[in-house]
């Protein structure tokens, strides 16, 4: 008998956080669960230990399924950092464009 453990752990909701897959439960995504792990270096008891309020077996259900859709996941990632950048473009920081004018006259 086989049973779906990663959907217990990982939903995917149209209207919330965009659609993404994320915690059951939780508006945390799996794509932030593996930006911490890969790209911060976060054990997932490190993790864990940052939002207790999601249990070990959902962080590794997250990795489970990034590693099972993992094209998908780093487009989603590659996505909101291009539009994180676009937004700083857009609306440079006032205290850095106030800094920048007091050194520059």
């Amino acid at each position: 008998m086989l049973i779906p453990v990663i959907k217990e752990h990982i939903e995917i909701t149209p209207d919330v956080c965009g659609g993404k897959p994320r915690i059951a439960g939780h508006r945390i995504r799996v794509q932030d669960i593996v930006i911490w792990h890969e790209q911060m270096g976060m054990s997932p008891d490190e993790i864990l230990y940052h939002y207790p309020s999601i249990s070990l077996a959902d962080i590794y259900a997250a990795l489970a399924y990034y590693h099972d859709h993992r094209e998908e996941i780093r487009q989603q990632i590659a996505a909101d950092e291009e539009f994180a950048r676009q937004l700083q473009e857009q609306n440079p920081s006032l205290l850095a464009e106030k800094l920048k004018r007091r050194l520059h006259g």
